[in-house]
């Protein structure tokens, strides 16, 4: 099985694929402050209660795939696939790495590897052209080429922090918990 961890600034997302199928996901807040050490434990805890695992950490992970926009989290979970899944083959998306979508960008090693691994991820499934739009801490637009390439993106406040900022900067408005409203247009601040 292919483990794949998906490193936010907010949240880790993991997700257990058996082939194509997905069949078992987490998510777990995501602290730079964690070490190797406490990552493996908490992989050990999430995993090993899975009835397609075996009791110790790493029985019936056959590869990793891990993208992640923290620094500090990715040098720590690299430590984690050396200590602790030694054997298992592992691809970690940073800098450099060669994905077969080209980036057309002043500097490729910028773009963060969410971002790109949204564009292959688009590429994949879709093909291009196409627009990439991804809620999280921050909401990037990305745009795929026609021809499968990187063309470059926008990135904008997540709405957390948005809510956080309309909530601290504007003088009648105050923080609100973000839920689905009952109509589109709204009768109240």
């Amino acid at each position: 099985m292919l483990l794949t961890i998906d490193v936010g600034n907010t949240h880790t997302v993991l997700g257990l694929f058996d082939g194509e199928e997905i069949v078992e996901h987490w998510r777990i807040s995501t602290d730079a402050r964690r070490t190797a050490d406490e990552l493996a434990v908490l992989l050990q805890g999430l995993m090993g209660m899975h009835p397609l695992l075996g009791d110790e950490l790493g029985d019936g992970i056959d590869g990793i795939a891990i993208c992640s926009t923290v620094p500090s989290v990715l040098h720590e979970l690299r430590e984690v696939t050396r200590r602790y899944y030694g054997d298992v083959p592992a691809v970690l998306v940073e800098p450099g790495i060669k994905t077969g979508v080209p980036i057309l960008m002043d500097n490729p090693k910028e773009v963060g590897a969410d971002r790109i691994i949204n564009a292959v991820a688009a590429v994949e499934l879709y093909g291009g052209p196409a627009i990439v739009v991804d809620f999280g801490t921050a909401t990037t637009f990305d745009a795929v080429s026609a021809r499968g390439e990187y063309a470059g993106g926008v990135i904008a406040p997540g709405i957390e922090i948005s809510v956080e900022a309309l909530g601290v900067k504007g003088a009648q408005l105050r923080k609100i918990e973000i839920a689905r409203p009952r109509t589109v247009i709204g009768k109240n601040t």
